[in-house]
């Protein structure tokens, strides 16, 4: 008990952190994933492979140009002068912009198969009726592409959870607002504090298997329906 109490400080920030970044990448991913699943165009692709990117990257190497951008000499120094801050690296803001760039391809991803699994002659029909595209997307496409919407939240939610080397670089340690889940099982592990390590790592591959047993299953049932 006295390990939780002192453990939950950073679960409630990494859940805020994962809460913040997957409601933004809705946001954010959904009318990207649109664009992907339904546009002609040639750039289409390059965009996509972008997105997609996070995927095969190294993170401590995206979480340097991350540091970069983010620093005082960087488009993030320049926001947070708006303010009066100095930087958004090491802040909780900086987290969230990393973490959603590391996490966009697990929300595109999935929104943009179910986005293409609509049949053209539904759209057609929307069209024929008087929908606007603005109708038809808010109206028709993503109350038909819920699965597929959920499935994206899901993996967002449990990537940002479990990510460490971006947060880190651009996240540091600063307990209370940079100190989530991942970094500090590793100070746990560091300073051979076994007892709080082994709660946190059996607590995420717990959380991991449940995150990956529920995407499997909304799969399953998107594939049958």
């Amino acid at each position: 008990m006295e390990y939780l109490t002192e453990l939950w400080p950073v679960i409630s920030l990494t859940l805020k952190l994962a809460s913040v970044t997957t409601v933004l990448l809705l946001l954010i991913g959904s009318p990207i994933a649109w664009f992907l699943a339904r546009c002609k165009s040639g750039w289409k692709e390059p965009l996509a492979a972008l997105i997609a990117m996070p995927l095969v990257l190294p993170p401590t190497a995206l979480g340097f140009y991350l540091l970069l951008a983010l620093g005082p000499d960087g488009p993030g120094g320049w926001l947070a002068n708006l303010w009066g801050g100095r930087s958004l690296a090491f802040s909780f803001t900086g987290l969230v912009i990393g973490s959603m760039v590391y996490s966009l391809p697990f929300v595109v991803q999935p929104i943009r198969n179910a986005f293409e699994a609509i049949r053209e002659p539904t759209l057609e029909a929307a069209r024929t009726l008087g929908a606007t595209p603005t109708d038809i997307f808010f109206r028709l496409a993503l109350p038909l592409a819920q699965r597929g919407i959920l499935t994206g939240a899901i993996l967002a939610f449990a990537h940002t959870i479990g990510e460490f080397g971006v947060i880190l670089m651009i996240g540091g340690d600063i307990p209370g607002e940079t100190r989530v889940a991942s970094v500090a099982l590793y100070d746990f592990v560091e300073a051979l504090e076994w007892g709080k390590a082994h709660i946190l790592a059996a607590g995420m591959i717990a959380f991991s298997f449940l995150v990956v047993l529920t995407a499997l299953m909304l799969s399953k049932t998107q594939r049958t329906s």
